[in-house]
């Protein structure tokens, strides 16, 4: 039986459609997004893959006052978001030049850049979790592939969470483990001998030891001369006295 509830038309942004039950949701999503987002604002869609891009901006609501950016780098993302100020920031967290999360760090750290909506893409979600911890309070996550329905879901998620956010506050980084450090041992330093100075001081031991034994040799020579002197001396003073006797 038709109803008016399982076939309805409806006029959107200047063009008949003819939904069914599946799709008004969907359309009411959209319609959030469009008059949060898209109404007279620009939107930066930053991704490397073309392909992405092409889908962002196909799925996004159009609206003649809305403008969508895009970057195909994190350096010309980043560059963009200081120019342009976006009023929503869609990053891929693996990006050339300048990675996702870079830009999220340096994002963070601007005081009017933390206020822009952000959605976060990647096909791994524990890239990102590696980095930020769950639950994600003041960004939305949209894990690759997606449809049109869960982009604009994100999209409204993280609006959302911005308006939320109060001012000043951070999202919790995961700890960067730090290796524990080896206790500082002041190293005993021992003097480096080649083969060549061993040589040349045992040569120098050896000449001491003949130095010495020549020396030992010279003082009982000496000693022994001492003696003959002491026995010569004596033998003068007696021919001296003798002499001395016969005179008188």
């Amino acid at each position: 039986m038709y109803s008016p509830l399982n076939h309805l038309s409806c006029g959107y942004s200047g063009i008949t459609l003819k939904v069914n039950r599946q799709n008004i949701n969907n359309l009411h999503l959209i319609f959030l997004v469009e008059k949060s987002v898209v109404a007279s604002n620009k939107i930066l869609v930053i991704d490397d893959t073309t392909v992405v891009r092409v889908k962002v901006r196909g799925m996004l609501p159009p609206s003649n006052s809305s403008e969508v950016l895009e970057a195909k780098d994190g350096k010309e993302g980043y560059e963009l978001i200081l120019r342009e100020k976006p009023s929503l920031i869609m990053l891929d967290f693996l990006l050339p030049k300048m990675s996702g999360w870079e830009i999220f760090q340096k994002i963070q750290a601007h005081a009017d850049l933390r206020k822009i909506p952000l959605v976060i893409m990647s096909g791994r979600k524990e890239e990102v979790t590696e980095k930020i911890v769950e639950p994600f309070e003041y960004f939305e996550f949209l894990g690759k592939p997606f449809d049109q329905k869960q982009l604009v879901s994100a999209i409204k998620s993280a609006i959302t969470k911005a308006k939320l956010r109060p001012d000043g506050a951070t999202p919790a980084l995961v700890p960067v483990a730090t290796p524990a450090l080896a206790p500082v041992t002041t190293p005993v330093e021992t003097p480096v001998t080649s083969s060549n100075e061993l040589a040349n001081q045992a040569d120098l031991l050896t000449n001491q030891a003949d130095l010495s034994e020549e020396i030992q040799l010279l003082n009982e020579k000496i000693a022994k001369m001492q003696t003959e002197i002491d026995n010569l001396k004596k033998q003068l003073t007696q021919v001296v006295t003798f002499v001395k006797q016969k005179i008188k």
